[in-house]
């Protein structure tokens, strides 16, 4: 039995601190973030034009989809395009991303390599993370620019070596100075600077979730002879199974919404079309001119990216699943039917 000091004890709950450290971003979450996105989805179902107040359904999903007369055909075309670069920039940016982030992140925690200077590299891969974008693109410009009078570094070094032909001659000064304007050639620019801004994030999620798993695990392998090849497919790759489905469904959210990188690209800000991503499209639609007001389509085609970011994060969190705990939760299930059902046979006795 217990004492009467025992009995005064009372159990201390840490939990409501937890909830009071989160409350700020629920409170800006709420009163900034969450009115925005239901007006969105009112905004979807109103008309374009003049007559933006005019409910109008479903009527901005369908022309949208399906397209209809020769004004409504091109936003359909531009839509299907725009869905197409978005895919292509963030796949194109990601599988090399998550490459070189996982073999560093690997070479980064191996214990058997005593790298010098290893914090010194950890930082200088992470820095491009916090450079803002704006800056980021404003510098790629100047590498990599497609104007007529500065064609950049880049373009003239290519072009002294003679990778680059003459194609579009400009004018004054950089007269027989090509311009690199092809379409996967700005694409590739685009991908290295996502990939090279956002490389070092990536690397730091995935060393955390190494340095998570049993040391003891590695040790036992190590002990039986493994190779480091082996330790990386049987031991370090299904346990990075979490932090990597966390990587790729943030990865996802943030590269269907790209913005900043393709629409400062080009100093005149008109954006390429095989540049042009859906947030551009959006960015545009809800920046017509008062005459060719297109807000309607613009709520409607957030929204569809809404969706299409929420099937593809179920899509990926289904094939990430951990499928030995869940076969491991059915037969755990399993099992109490089981002895539940042998209890009712018993009259609710167990033996």
């Amino acid at each position: 039995m217990a004492s009467g000091a025992q009995r005064r004890i009372k159990s201390i709950s840490y939990a409501k601190y937890g909830y009071i450290f989160i409350l700020p971003f629920f409170l800006v979450y709420f009163f900034f973030q969450l009115w925005p996105l239901i007006n969105t989805f009112i905004v979807s179902f109103h008309g374009n034009g003049k007559n933006v107040e005019d409910w109008v359904g479903l009527q901005n999903y369908k022309d949208i989809l399906f397209g209809g007369s020769r004004k409504v055909r091109v936003i359909h075309e531009s839509f299907f395009t725009c869905l197409k670069n978005t895919v292509i920039l963030w796949v194109g940016n990601f599988i090399p991303q998550l490459a070189l982030s996982l073999s560093l992140a690997v070479w980064f925690t191996e214990a058997q390599l005593k790298i010098p200077g290893k914090g010194f590299f950890k930082v200088v891969m992470y820095l491009p993370n916090i450079i803002t974008a704006a800056s980021v693109a404003v510098l790629f410009l100047q590498l990599c620019g497609q104007s007529e009078t500065n064609p950049g570094a880049v373009n003239l070094i290519l072009y002294k070596l003679g990778i680059v032909k003459r194609g579009i001659i400009g004018k004054g000064l950089y007269s027989t100075v090509p311009l690199v304007e092809g379409v996967w050639q700005s694409r590739i620019v685009v991908m290295f600077i996502q990939t090279w801004m956002w490389f070092g994030n990536t690397m730091i999620m995935l060393m955390s979730g190494i340095q998570g798993i049993n040391p003891s695990l590695f040790e036992a392998a190590s002990i039986d002879g493994a190779s480091s090849g082996q330790v990386f497919r049987k031991i370090t790759l299904p346990l990075l199974t979490p932090i990597m489905a966390y990587t790729l469904i943030t990865s996802m959210i943030g590269g269907l919404q790209m913005f900043d990188i393709p629409f400062l690209y080009t100093k005149t800000g008109n954006v390429k079309d095989h540049l042009k991503t859906m947030a551009v499209m959006i960015f545009q639609y809800f920046h017509a001119q008062a005459n060719e007001n297109k807000i309607g389509y613009a709520g409607a085609v957030s929204v569809m990216l809404f969706f299409i970011t929420l099937a593809l994060g179920l899509i990926a969190f289904y094939m990430t699943r951990d499928k030995d705990e869940i076969a491991k939760k059915k037969q755990r299930k399993k099992i109490a039917q089981q002895a539940k059902r042998e209890s009712k046979q018993f009259g609710g006795i167990s033996l």
